[in-house]
């Protein structure tokens, strides 16, 4: 014989328990799926706010030279001939190549030299080296303009304007990098050190195996970051470049905007400009992620 259990008036079990309705349909429940529907819908209209600039570059960069385009119409067909054509005006090849090397060169050197920066910080026993760091945080608050003009005295008194090497040397070290660096290195368990010491390995070893192998996530993002912020610098490639030969490209574009290229040359300039930060970003974008969560757990 089976018993029944009824459920008293006011929808509460006999224990005191409120009764739970069918899964999937508390308010609560409800609350939290309009919530991730409205804030869904919220960051759909933010990215395509975000997105739209870049499509409409890339509709003016392939599309035909005489078609009707943005904003009034859209293009009947798309053609490359713009990309083929702006790589015969004026010195854009030359300027896509410093911008590499500028870009390149800038991110390999920052990343070898803050990383064993961060780790004499964060690890090595010496006088000065707390006041040290705040010198090295104290550089984060001079605005780049104040020193702008002495680093261009100092470079052009060296023969470093209008050459690749000037442009660089100003821009390898990077505060910002060392200091990320060096929460890392702080945070790296001591059991590591440990070992190593007792494995006979020396400082080069140590740093080569141990820290860099350990630090990579940060160094992956911070290489986004340095190659973006060299890829896209103006001001100091504007004033070390002054010559055709020695500009970097976003130098060139703001020439070329002036000159008699036409809309679709320069969107396809802008678009070219553009893939190299995609390609980077889309290969490294992983390593972002892992370097948020490996700073998130401690122990």
């Amino acid at each position: 014989m089976t018993a029944t259990l009824s459920t008293p008036a006011g929808g509460r079990h006999p224990a005191g328990r409120p009764v739970q309705g069918p899964a999937g349909h508390s308010p609560r429940r409800n609350t939290e799926k309009r919530r991730q529907r409205t804030l869904t819908w919220v960051l759909a209209v933010i990215s395509l706010f975000t997105v739209a600039p870049l499509i409409a570059v890339a509709v003016l960069a392939l599309s035909p030279a005489d078609a009707p385009t943005l904003p009034y119409a859209l293009p009947s067909s798309l053609t490359l001939d713009n990309i083929v054509r702006i790589f015969n005006v004026g010195e854009f090849p030359l300027w896509l190549w410093n911008s590499f090397l500028y870009s390149a060169v800038s991110v390999v050197v920052v990343l070898l030299t803050a990383s064993m920066a961060a780790y004499a910080l964060a690890r090595k026993r010496f006088p000065g080296r707390n006041a040290l760091l705040w010198a090295i945080i104290a550089t984060m608050m001079v605005p780049v303009q104040a020193t702008l003009i002495p680093t261009f005295i100092l470079i052009s008194k060296m023969g470093g304007v209008n050459t690749l090497w000037g442009l660089i040397l100003p821009t390898l070290a990077n505060a910002q990098a060392i200091f990320l660096i060096r929460q890392f290195v702080r945070d790296m368990p001591e059991e590591l050190f440990d070992a190593a010491r007792i494995d006979g390995a020396g400082e080069w070893r140590t740093f080569w195996q141990i820290v860099l192998p350990w630090i990579r996530p940060v160094l992956a993002t911070l290489a986004i970051f340095v190659f973006l912020w060299h890829w896209n610098d103006l001001l100091w490639p504007l004033v070390v470049g002054q010559s055709d030969a020695a500009r970097t490209l976003t130098v060139g574009l703001a020439t070329l905007n002036t000159e008699t290229a036409s809309t679709s040359n320069v969107m396809a300039a802008t678009l070219v400009s553009f893939i190299p930060c995609l390609v980077i970003f889309a290969l490294l974008q992983k390593h972002i992620v892992a370097s948020i969560t490996h700073s998130g757990v401690k122990g």
